[in-house]
């Protein structure tokens, strides 16, 4: 199974670079950060022409999820279990953002995530994040202890970079969000939860996201904060950036993060 993932930055703006992708590296399931529409906007028909099934869930013009799938869409799920929800005024209800969806495609559970920035590190939002963080590993740790052959892949937009060679300079981020160390044990909580990070190893060096301010992309200044985790019982093969699609005029400040897996044997997991 192929399985993509792109923050999209609107999936409405960039449909028809979406269909292409599409095409071009032929993708079983495409997962979308950031679509930035309501249900009722999204362009499911450019998906179905194709021959995929898609869900998506958007709210309104912020955040927004989606999976298109070639290989069967079955039990959707948009939130998972005690997903908080954010409201800057914490005396309003904190409703649940679109940033979560979920299907079992080919017997696969995947989820689309994506992960709430944190703003500044002084900003309500960097401790939601966290909070959002954590109830995701407690979800994950309870899935797999439940039932340790379960075939879960998690992909997205983490907003973090785990590791200091996964920003372009330390030096830059000094005191900003995505490094700071409860970010990046948040993260390191979803692989010891049973999972593990499956791009890092085909893909060493490279980027995911490159500011649009600043000719970012030109002078290599980038970020590693789109990954693919996995639980054991599902085995990563290969693995790529699309670096080109980001070069191109007109793109997401995301590159699309593309891995093949293949499905264990029941045996091999036990």
């Amino acid at each position: 199974m192929r399985i993509a993932t792109w923050n999209v930055n609107s999936v409405r703006t960039r449909i028809d670079r979406v269909t292409e992708f599409l095409t071009r590296h032929d993708i079983d399931v495409l997962a979308l950060q950031e679509t930035k529409t309501a249900d009722k906007n999204f362009p499911y028909q450019a998906f179905t022409d194709l021959g995929y099934q898609v869900a998506h869930y958007g709210l309104h013009q912020w955040n927004g999820v989606a999976i298109a799938s070639r290989v069967g869409l079955e039990d959707v799920r948009t939130q998972f279990p005690d997903q908080p929800g954010f409201h800057k005024d914490p005396a309003k209800p904190q409703d649940v953002e679109a940033r979560a969806i979920s299907a079992v495609c080919d017997g696969v559970r995947i989820w689309s995530l994506y992960v709430p920035n944190g703003r500044e590190i002084a900003d309500p939002h960097y401790d939601y994040k966290l909070r959002w963080l954590g109830a995701l590993a407690n979800y994950v740790e309870n899935e797999l202890r439940a039932t340790p052959e379960s075939q879960l892949v998690l992909v997205g937009d983490f907003n973090i970079a785990p590791r200091d060679e996964d920003v372009w300079d330390m030096a830059f981020f000094e005191g900003k969000t995505h490094v700071t160390d409860p970010e990046r044990v948040a993260f390191e909580n979803l692989l010891d939860a049973g999972l593990i990070e499956v791009t890092r190893d085909f893909t060493t060096g490279q980027f995911t996201y490159w500011d649009y301010q600043q000719m970012r992309f030109q002078r290599g200044q980038g970020m590693r904060i789109d990954f693919q985790l996995a639980s054991k019982s599902v085995r990563a093969v290969s693995a790529l950036i699309d670096a080109d699609e980001r070069s191109t005029t007109g793109a997401s400040d995301h590159a699309p993060v593309i891995v093949d897996y293949e499905t264990a044997r029941m045996d091999d997991v036990r």
